[in-house]
């Protein structure tokens, strides 16, 4: 009898840890459904319903707003296996309300494995300006600048189209043209603008 009963308490035990792990993954999926994936419907009130009846409401808003921020953290660095492993490892030997348990650190890793290529593409998405470039074609063209200023002015001409288009909708075509001028010129700032991104990563 004794061992029986110590099979069925084990039992019990691993049944608890199971239940425990689905609803921190289901946790994790409902926190990227709204962050991430604009899921409007999932609401923290019923993330809490559905997943931790019995906690109480500030229990929930802290464990709610531990793993949202850990996931945040994760993902704003798009941490690969070796960087999530470490910071997982660093948060779980942490004390006191901003460590880990192991049953939370195992569903965080198992969630960005399955969900990181997802994630990056939705961060990706939100941080795109829009009307974005598409496309990009140009030709050099001698009749053009003839024909429009005349005999007079007959260099050369840059004819640059771009293709614009925001998400889910059909592209538009803008067409520019630029003297020799304006070409320095855009040419001019295209440098400052390398310049200053390699100024920005060189000093980080």
């Amino acid at each position: 009898m004794p061992c029986c009963t110590a099979i069925h308490v084990t039992t019990r035990a691993n049944m608890a840890e199971v239940d425990a792990m689905k609803s921190l993954s289901s946790l994790l999926n409902g926190i990227a459904q709204k962050v991430y994936y604009n899921n409007s419907e999932i609401t923290e009130e019923l993330l809490k319903s559905e997943l931790y009846p019995e906690m109480s409401p500030d229990e929930f808003t802290a464990l709610h707003d531990k793993m949202k921020g850990l996931l945040k953290s994760i993902a704003t660095a798009d941490m690969d296996h070796a960087q999530l492993e470490a910071f997982l490892t660093a948060k779980t030997k942490k004390q006191g309300g901003g460590g880990l348990s192991a049953e939370q650190a195992a569903a965080l890793s198992r969630f960005w494995k399955s969900q990181r290529v997802r994630v990056k593409e939705s961060l990706v998405a939100h941080s795109r300006w829009e009307p974005s470039l598409r496309g990009l074609s140009w030709r050099v063209d001698l009749q053009a600048a003839a024909s429009r200023r005349g005999t007079a002015h007959s260099g050369p001409v840059a004819l640059v189209e771009l293709e614009l288009g925001r998400t889910g909708q059909d592209s538009e075509f803008v067409c520019l043209e630029f003297d020799e001028t304006k070409v320095n010129q855009v040419l001019k700032k295209m440098a400052d603008i390398q310049e200053s991104i390699d100024r920005i990563v060189h000093s980080t």
